[in-house]
């Protein structure tokens, strides 16, 4: 029943999807806010809603548009359900603009594929990284994905391979003009992102615990499927395939190396766990597996969520 309602990609699959944000973001904060409501507070959670929702609608028009899935709603509901699993993620708008803007890269990369103004796409994918990098810095990780992807698609122009350095140079100037101009406290953010921390010590609930162990055993089955099964895929969409996995796993080791531990980090692999999860279901062949693996990845994330609240 639960597949048979994201089989399909329509305005009721869309208004579900934006209430289940809301009731997520809305059930989190009044549950976990202890601030004092003031103009400043009230424009940083409509600017983090909004962020959500532009996220939601970016990552369905990403797979839609480049063909990552089929004419389902099952990547927004994953993306979703990756959200609820962790709910401090809904009270961290620099890590949501972050992983907002490595969407946005990713978007670029993936559309490299065409053939189509590479450069352009090669520049606007640094930039989106680089400016993501400034609210959460070890997303600088991401060029790893660009210089994937000019393997795959560009490698044989030796432009193509400088043009991440000058939307470094680009970003750099504007940054450091602005810190200076505006707060220099931007550039001691920075610095203080920029170390590394490996210990996994800061999870203080057996909830968390709990939840992290489950987004850990659902990534790992969902990883797997796709690699396993990625010669089967179409060969047009193997390279972009290659790029979520290789995107995951970059995820992974911000989240492993970031400084200030906490399973929100997670929230850089959920695009790519989210179309790998929607792969897992839209080929399998047995719809009682379809329904099953949907099950038990909604029943997991929802019982982490109020768990955790």
């Amino acid at each position: 029943m639960i597949t048979t309602f994201f089989r399909k990609s329509t305005l009721i699959n869309y208004a579900f999807s934006v209430l289940l944000l809301i009731f997520f973001f809305t059930f989190s904060q009044f549950n976990a806010s202890t601030s004092v409501l003031n103009s400043n507070t009230i424009y940083e959670k409509a600017l983090t809603i909004i962020v959500l929702l532009s996220s939601l609608f970016l990552v369905n028009f990403i797979v839609k548009k480049n063909g990552l899935t089929k004419n389902s709603s099952y990547a927004i509901l994953f993306f979703l359900l990756y959200l609820a699993l962790f709910p401090s993620i809904f009270g961290n708008l620099k890590l949501l603009l972050a992983n907002f803007f490595v969407i946005l890269a990713i978007r670029r990369m993936i559309s490299l594929q065409t053939l189509k103004s590479p450069k352009e796409k090669i520049f606007d994918a640094s930039l989106w990284i680089f400016i993501a990098s400034l609210f959460h810095f070890w997303c600088i990780l991401f060029l790893f994905v660009i210089y994937v992807s000019i393997i795959f698609h560009v490698s044989r122009d030796y432009r193509n391979w400088l043009l991440p350095f000058i939307a470094f140079i680009t970003t750099a100037i504007i940054f450091i003009f602005s810190a200076l101009l505006f707060d220099t406290s931007w550039i001691d953010y920075i610095i203080k992102q920029s170390q590394i921390n490996f210990q996994i010590d800061s999870f203080t609930t057996n909830f968390q615990n709990l939840a992290l162990s489950f987004y850990a055993i659902i990534a790992v089955y969902f990883l797997f499927s796709m690699v396993f099964s990625l010669t089967n895929r179409p060969l047009i969409l193997q390279a972009s395939y290659k790029k979520m996995i290789f995107g995951f796993l970059i995820g992974l080791v911000i989240f492993l190396i970031s400084p200030e531990k906490n399973n929100a980090i997670l929230l850089f692999t959920f695009f790519p766990l989210a179309v790998m999860g929607t792969n897992n279901i839209e080929y399998a062949p047995s719809k009682m597996y379809q329904e099953i693996v949907l099950f038990t990845v909604l029943l997991g994330c929802l019982l982490a969520f109020f768990g955790q609240l």
